[in-house]
């Protein structure tokens, strides 16, 4: 995949989180600026999601620990243990919520 091509798959994969986010019932504040999307929790905690172009890979920093994701099979995927995306956001964001959190 061209460096392009990751940029736009990775830029609508961020504003999908954003408008899941927008569109929950959970209280979690969104900030994009610039490939960065920042969620901010109640508890004072973060998840930052992040596009990394150089290694064309998602990162993803939670609580948990962090998490690169890598775009296969039409999805992107945990470069571990092949968890997908969403799935795994749904973890992390529900942990630091409190609540079902799912994108």
């Amino acid at each position: 995949m061209t460096e392009s091509e990751f940029n736009k798959l990775a830029d609508e994969t961020l504003a999908r989180i954003e408008r899941a986010l927008d569109e929950a019932d959970a209280d979690i504040d969104c900030e994009m600026n610039g490939g960065v999307l920042e969620l901010s929790f109640e508890n004072g905690s973060k998840i930052i999601v992040n596009r990394q172009t150089a290694a064309q890979e998602i990162w993803v920093a939670a609580k948990s620990g962090g998490y690169h994701f890598i775009w296969r099979d039409g999805a992107w995927h945990d470069t571990r243990d092949g968890t997908e995306l969403f799935a795994a956001l749904g973890k992390y964001a529900s942990e630091q919520a409190g609540e079902a959190v799912s994108f």
